[in-house]
């Protein structure tokens, strides 16, 4: 098949680009507004970006009643934000924490998570999240696009603060990511989990090269 987005038809019951650019991670966010209300979203454009310093990304469309999302407005008037790592444990509280709510109802109520305090930033951590990443917001990207959600507010934050519950690091010292389990956006409504790895190594001797794959001190 063949079809050039927004001219001509694709001819599916359903739109197949989000289905085609799979794994996503999910960035499970969660703010605190201006008023002191605790936010938690997730959402499936999320991504890391440099290493020194780390950066990360997310991605929100306009909710249905054409506003900005909560969470981005969040990040932007207070400066900080939180991702929680979804996991396969907790896909049912990151499922629920996606309705879209009032700005004043508390999320990590509805899911049903407890709240964990940051170190660094305001808004709080989900407690049951294995990973954690404390982000001091750096700018917003707005992109137009078309319909009731079509434009998106891309948000960069620097990490400034890493959270690492230590049962999950393997005697190697690695990330056990069997054990995390964490899950993935893929289309329609379709999740996946991580249950197998493997590994392959770039060609060469080029240490500084491998150690940038390894994520070492000595990059």
């Amino acid at each position: 098949m063949y079809y050039e987005p927004g001219k001509t038809q694709h001819g599916l019951p359903y739109d197949p680009f989000k289905s085609c650019v799979i794994p996503r991670p999910i960035g499970w966010i969660s703010t605190l507004s201006h008023d002191g209300v605790h936010n938690l979203a997730p959402f499936s454009q999320f991504q890391m970006l440099n290493f020194r310093p780390p950066y990360v990304l997310f991605s929100a469309g306009q909710n249905t009643h054409h506003h900005r999302k909560d969470t981005v407005v969040n990040a932007e008037r207070t400066g900080e934000f939180v991702w929680n790592m979804a996991t396969y444990d907790l896909r049912e509280a990151v499922n629920k924490s996606a309705e879209e709510v009032p700005p004043e109802v508390d999320e990590f109520d509805l899911a049903g998570v407890a709240k964990a305090p940051s170190r660094l930033v305001k808004p709080c951590r989900v407690a049951e999240s294995p990973v954690h990443f404390e982000c001091s917001y750096y700018q917003t990207v707005r992109l137009p696009g078309q319909g009731v959600i079509g434009s998106c507010d891309i948000i960069f934050g620097r990490v400034i603060a890493i959270h690492i519950k230590d049962e999950v690091i393997g005697k190697d010292g690695k990330l056990d990511v069997l054990k995390i389990r964490p899950i993935a956006r893929l289309g329609y409504h379709e999740y996946t989990s991580i249950e197998s790895i493997f590994e392959m190594i770039i060609p060469g001797n080029n240490r500084l090269a491998h150690a940038g794959m390894e994520g070492s001190s000595a990059s």
